[in-house]
């Protein structure tokens, strides 16, 4: 007996008597088959025709004229009909089950399945195909401005950075060269006014004593953390500037460098303390992780001490890295959503759990294309600035820094004016569009999006539409 179900009609069940086995396959007309056993034999021709009689046609189809369903057509017979549409096969008229014209689901004839699907919810929303007029994947994402409405991919990220640069690129590259210029003018000035390099020479002194060395690394300690903060506020300038007019260029909206300020205005003090917190965060694990062995230096086992430092500088650098990625969002989150410091790591928290690798994947990649872009640029200005000095390209080489003269200032200054309008638009995009995927993937940000761009029939309630993409 074969267990496996068949093509069998709705309700042909057997009969009252009759073994369920006994649906074989038909007896030839001319065989004579057994007596029913409350039948003499002769009483046999009552129940079964044994040939064509006068109820039949006489022209009867030749042996191995019929086929089994799916089998190849034999000589003489017609192939089967095309099948009805492209894709995955037509939908059989009254579908394959009791859902009628409808497809597989319930309710019978004309039931709540789709109009050419195979129940609800499978094939096009609104369309005409299902799966019997061929599947074409889901509806086009709304894409108003530099990205598409929906998840984003890493290239996506990138590329809606660059777009962005490239669209808006009087904007972007004004807020860009005006921040730049304006911390490099500072820069330079304070190098070549107030620097003193003469400070500094003890270093690459072997004669120097230690109070010389001390002396000449709390210098230049002090002359790094001065530019280090002139930097950081052009820095926090141009994301605050440059967020805003990504966010815009999300939604297809220009914005001027005017419009851009008067927005972030109110934000940029905070975005500044945000930034501090975080360094001084950074700054607090990096000092907790190597305190102990600088401890055990200074009470005299060196060797001790130099590799349990080692591994302070080691751990204190991976805690603090997960932390940065952690609260990485904590700026975008600061900006387009007028929250305070505390709100904002809190928001850039819930944002990134559960994604940090891909978060710290994505900032990497973008980290890296930026910076190698701008060495390009920064690299080639540097070896010039060194030529043209006093001392030309082979005493600059050969002293190591050089004499920072006015010439080697300005012209170094000039390629990292260049490095900086490339690194800004695109450290900022990739972070204020990882803050949009991030929302789009939690919260649905999508929907909101498209309303504020104004798009007709993109909400809850419209054909194809699926809240968070």
């Amino acid at each position: 007996m074969n267990d496996t179900p068949g093509w069998a009609s709705p309700g042909s069940a057997p009969s009252d008597g009759q073994k369920p086995d006994a649906s074989g396959p038909a007896e030839p007309a001319d065989r004579p088959g057994p007596a029913h056993p409350s039948e003499q034999p002769g009483q046999q021709q009552n129940h079964a025709p044994q040939g064509p009689g006068p109820q039949w046609s006489k022209e009867q189809p030749p042996p191995a004229q019929w086929s089994a369903p799916g089998s190849q057509p034999g000589p003489g017979q017609a192939p089967p009909p095309p099948p009805p549409g492209p894709g995955w096969g037509g939908r059989p008229p009254g579908g394959y089950g009791p859902g009628g014209p409808g497809g597989y689901g319930p309710g019978g004839p004309g039931g709540p399945a789709g109009p050419a699907g195979y129940g609800p919810g499978y094939g096009h929303p609104g369309g005409h195909g299902g799966w019997g007029g061929g599947w074409g994947g889901p509806p086009p994402a709304a894409k108003p401005g530099v990205i598409p409405l929906r998840p984003l991919g890493v290239g996506e990220i990138l590329d809606g950075a660059v777009s962005t640069m490239r669209t808006y690129w009087r904007t972007v590259l004004g807020i860009s060269l005006t921040v730049a210029v304006l911390t490099e003018i500072i820069v330079v000035l304070f190098q070549g006014l107030v620097l003193d390099d003469s400070s500094t020479d003890a270093l690459n002194d072997p004669s120097a004593t230690l109070s010389e060395l001390s002396r000449a690394m709390s210098d230049a300690l002090l002359n790094s953390t001065v530019i280090f903060v002139i930097s950081l506020v052009g820095t926090v300038i141009a994301t605050a500037l440059l967020t805003t007019v990504t966010s815009r260029a999300v939604l297809g909206k220009s914005v001027t460098i005017g419009e851009a300020w008067r927005d972030a205005r109110p934000q940029v003090l905070k975005l500044f303390g945000l930034i501090c917190l975080l360094l001084l965060i950074t700054a607090g694990i990096v000092t907790v992780g190597t305190l102990p062995g600088i401890l055990v230096t200074v009470a005299g086992s060196t060797g001790p001490g130099v590799a349990l430092t080692v591994l302070g500088v080691i751990g204190a650098g991976i805690v603090a890295l997960w932390l940065m990625i952690r609260f990485s969002l904590a700026s975008p989150a600061l900006m387009l959503e007028k929250q305070g410091i505390k709100k904002a790591l809190t928001r850039s928290t819930k944002l990134v759990r559960g994604t940090w690798w891909r978060i710290f994947g994505i900032q990497l990649l973008a980290t890296i294309i930026a910076n190698v872009v701008a060495s390009i640029i920064v690299i080639p200005f540097t070896f010039l600035a060194g030529a043209l000095s006093g001392d030309g390209l082979t005493g600059w080489l050969n002293s190591g820094a050089g004499s920072l003269g006015w010439t080697f200032l300005i012209v170094s200054g000039i390629g990292s004016v260049i490095g900086s309008m490339i690194t800004f638009p695109i450290t900022a995009g990739v972070t204020v569009l990882l803050y949009i995927d991030q929302r789009i993937r939690r919260e649905a940000l999508d929907l909101e999006l498209a309303r504020a761009a104004g798009l007709q029939g993109y909400g809850p309630t419209a054909p194809g539409a699926t809240a968070g993409s």
